[in-house]
């Protein structure tokens, strides 16, 4: 194991916590090794009928992927940085797919990688401290850790509004767009864990059936009716429909009266503000995913992430956003017009042929 991701196996559970609490948990290519290391030791450990993945700290499950670390790399050309999303849509796909319950508890910001190591649990548990999103539109990436394929499955558009805009979102909101599966508010998520430590599991349906019978009884407190985006889904259902990034943005910002006013002009601000590049990337990754598998999606996408550091507005994203924090980011083209057809399609050319893929033995 590595200082960041601690694990222990107690009463047929094993326990997986993320350890980077200063770092908002932000995961690192040594964090996504062990735990896929010990998801692999455990799929096959009969001592171990389920897992629960936690991150420390109580502020975030796991705010993303380690961005600063992605600048450096880039820029000191380290061969790694490809393998970081090798390895880590792999795991990806590893949890989407894992023999055993995985559980995730979605407690605080809950962000891109951390995404990735969630969307795929049996059980994925909010709070009334989560804060969830997709922000990589802020930062001149887009969606990926299989994004593409999970916002293309909420309803409606909402993998559109959520996608483009990077909004960030909580415990109604997810249980409503089908990102999450149960509430609890964040002091009963420590009875919760405390409640498995204390009970010897037989089987994983056991621990799924005590941790549904655990939130059953929060299950009031938060419900998908209250949802700010179930309020929303019909105008966001029809601004989001557009053919193009800009017939987007421009009915965001022409909304009709029935729209409310101040949510219109945040969310056209907001568009105006991303990598006009990414946007129009992002629109297209997420409506060709509505078609493909998830294998299909991730392979997709690690080619997208080669032309993001090869082209694309990735590393001047980072740059404005975590490294001189001017937030003032260059993109180029720096208007929505100047985002040429061919220039969004290089990011769907794969760069490898399908059996040459580094994904390709996913689904395999």
């Amino acid at each position: 194991m590595t200082e960041f991701v601690t694990t222990t196996v107690q009463g047929g559970v094993g326990y997986l916590t993320l350890q980077r609490p200063q770092a908002l948990n932000a995961l690192s290519l040594e964090m996504i090794r062990a735990v896929t290391d010990a998801l692999d030791r455990w799929a096959a450990d009969p001592a171990v009928a389920a897992v629960v993945v936690a991150g420390a700290g109580g502020k975030a499950f796991s705010a993303g992927g380690d961005i600063r670390w992605f600048h450096r790399a880039y820029h000191e050309g380290d061969p790694l940085l490809q393998q970081f999303f090798v390895e880590e849509y792999a795991l990806n796909y590893r949890i989407h797919r894992y023999p055993k319950p995985y559980i995730a508890l979605m407690d605080g910001v809950v962000m891109g990688g951390g995404m990735g190591i969630s969307q795929g649990a049996r059980r994925r548990i909010v709070t009334d401290r989560t804060k969830m999103a997709m922000p990589e539109t802020n930062i001149g990436l887009f969606p990926d850790v299989g994004g593409g394929w999970f916002l293309a499955r909420t309803p409606g558009r909402l993998g559109e509004y959520l996608g483009l805009t990077g909004v960030v979102i909580h415990a109604a909101d997810a249980l409503y767009a089908g990102l999450a599966d149960l509430y609890l508010p964040a002091n009963a998520l420590a009875e919760l864990v405390a409640s498995l430590h204390n009970t010897t599991f037989a089987s994983g349906d056991a621990v799924l059936a005590h941790v549904d019978a655990f939130a059953l009884s929060h299950a009031d407190a938060c419900q998908p009716r209250d949802s700010q985006l179930a309020k929303l889904y019909d105008p966001i259902d029809r601004l989001f429909a557009g053919a193009t990034v800009e017939a987007i943005v421009q009915a965001v910002s022409d909304a009709p009266k029935d729209v409310p006013a101040d949510w219109a002009a945040q969310t056209a601000a907001m568009l105006r503000s991303r990598s006009p590049l990414m946007l129009c990337v992002t629109l297209e990754q997420i409506r060709r995913a509505r078609d493909m598998s998830l294998e299909d999606e991730l392979r997709m996408e690690l080619g997208m992430m080669h032309e993001v550091f090869a082209r694309g507005d990735g590393v001047e994203g980072i740059r404005a956003l975590a490294i001189d924090k001017d937030h003032q980011p260059r993109w180029n083209p720096s208007r929505l017009d100047d985002v040429s057809a061919a220039r969004v399609r290089a990011f769907f050319d794969s760069p490898w042929r399908r059996e040459d893929h580094p994904l390709a033995a996913l689904g395999r």
